[in-house]
């Protein structure tokens, strides 16, 4: 699949050619929750997106990217480590993760710098950076509830106080707005302008540092849902696509997934009360927040690409975005993540360089995000550790027709909101998607080519027993596999 190039594009110079011949600096932004349709150059034409529309025009996106696990933790532990979540032992938020391939970076001569959120375990440990200004997420109210981080330094001095839950308890509405609300502070100490502001303001006073790893991580679009107005009020008047819920799915889902269902109209996760049946306004403005939310960033976004070329980086420069797992948004009748639907597991994937790869080109291979790791180490000329379960996506960069992945694979723990299931597990390819659960006679199959949508669970089909069965035997072979690829896994690396 190819997107048709722009003049920008087509520009191929001695200067880019030389570039492309020493290491580049790296820029790695994730945000946080996002969906894998939110951009517009990806055909998501709902969406406003410029800047990260450029990064396609001039880059390669991954259509097809799938994250390891359900929540944010073990997503981000198995993407800084090039294992899945059963080898790393980082199951769910707030087990303890210290190490990650940017050591690797760092002990080859690269300046590591890390501006808001990671979701590393403590907070501030260092990973492997020189240097880090941790924002953390916009409602912390389990884990780190406490912990004060470079925003809340930052709005403590100019003596505002957060908007987070406490605060939205207090509304009339607050159980009615599916974790949407108006960000009434000043536009710039919302926690994504927070962030942007910070890493152009490095950029422009840090003295240079060549290479250089910077890691830039959004809080948003993670609930709550909470855009400036003027973003707000845009989406508030777009047509957006909503999935329609029909009572024939949630019959059909399994067990655990109708337990938290339940458990999230009861519990007030990231100030988000969810409702079993809610009007299409309420699903409408979530949507439209959630969005605003994620313009708000692509703003940063161009704001950072702009400082980099102003300060000398951008001609040898690799930019890489991308998220840690999306989110339901109401969609399937759930909130947030904790399930394997594609609205959770399937995240967008960019990397930018026109010097080095072709642009307006997309990968429609599968892959999991964490083949980032290995990609970006050998983009630096650092050997990659052969015993990762990550792969390069190299090949496929320089040759988008190249094939990566057969079938992916995403995992979740039980957890505070998963309180269902003791370990789920996704396996997909192209056509089929299951959902396996631990000790338990039900499941989740999908005839991804007929039902898109994922909306009609064939698990109990007769017709489709075969393809079970020869799923679970794949299941069951990459387990196997794992365990011996991996036997010499060290704990002191988690």
């Amino acid at each position: 699949m190819t997107i048709p190039a722009n003049k920008a594009t087509q520009r191929r110079t001695t200067e880019n050619h030389t570039m492309a011949n020493m290491r580049p600096n790296i820029i790695f932004i994730i945000t946080d929750q996002q969906r894998y349709d939110t951009i517009a150059g990806l055909g998501f034409d709902f969406v406003k997106t410029p800047h990260l529309d450029r990064l396609i025009q001039e880059g390669v996106a991954f259509s097809d990217c799938h994250v390891t696990a359900a929540s944010c933790a073990p997503a981000r532990a198995s993407l800084f480590k090039g294992y899945y979540p059963h080898t790393t032992g980082i199951l769910k938020n707030a087990d303890t993760w210290r190490r990650s391939w940017i050591e690797l970076l760092n002990e080859s001569g690269y300046h590591c710098t890390n501006v808001g959120k990671m979701h590393s375990w403590p907070f501030e440990t260092p990973l492997g950076f020189h240097e880090r200004y941790v924002v953390e997420n916009k409602d912390r109210y389990l884990e780190g509830r406490y912990y004060f981080d470079e925003w809340d330094k930052a709005l403590r001095f100019r003596g505002l106080v957060k908007q987070q839950r406490e605060s939205y308890r207090k509304r009339p509405d607050y159980r009615e707005r599916l974790g949407a609300f108006e960000w009434e502070l000043p536009e710039d100490s919302h926690p994504d302008n927070f962030v942007g502001d910070m890493a152009v303001w490095w950029l422009d006073h840090f003295p240079q540092s060549e290479p250089l790893f910077l890691q830039i991580g959004f809080p948003g679009p993670h609930p709550p849902y909470d855009p400036v107005p003027r973003f707000a009020a845009d989406y508030m008047n777009r047509a957006l696509p909503l999935l329609d819920v029909a009572p024939e799915e949630l019959e059909q889902q399994p067990p655990p997934f109708k337990q938290m269902r339940q458990h999230n109209t009861e519990v007030d996760h990231d100030s988000v009360v969810h409702l079993l049946a809610p009007t299409h306004e309420q699903r409408l403005r979530q949507r439209a927040y959630y969005l605003a939310n994620v313009t708000m960033i692509d703003e940063k976004v161009g704001e950072i690409i702009d400082a980099l070329e102003r300060n000398n980086y951008l001609k040898n420069t690799v930019i890489v975005f991308t998220s840690d797992h999306g989110d339901c948004l109401t969609d399937h009748g759930h909130s947030q993540k904790w399930t394997m639907y594609d609205q959770v597991t399937r995240v967008p994937l960019i990397v930018w360089s026109p010097s080095r790869f072709a642009g307006g080109q997309v990968v429609d291979s599968l892959c999991q995000q964490m083949d980032l790791g290995p990609t970006l180490l050998e983009l630096a000329e650092i050997a990659r550790p052969p015993e990762l379960e990550a792969i390069s996506l190299m090949p496929a960069l320089k040759d988008p027709t190249h094939a990566l992945r057969d079938v992916v694979f995403a995992e979740q723990a039980q957890d505070g909101i998963l309180e269902g299931t003791q370990f789920m597990t996704m396996v997909r390819n192209k056509q089929w998607k299951l959902v396996h659960f631990l000790d338990e006679p039900y499941g989740q199959l999908f005839d991804l080519q007929n039902d898109p949508d994922e909306i009609d669970n064939l698990w109990d089909q007769q017709t489709t027993l075969p393809i079970r069965e020869s799923m679970l035997a794949v299941l069951r072979e990459w387990r196997i596999r794992s365990q011996l690829h991996t036997a010499d896994w060290c704990e002191e690396w988690r």
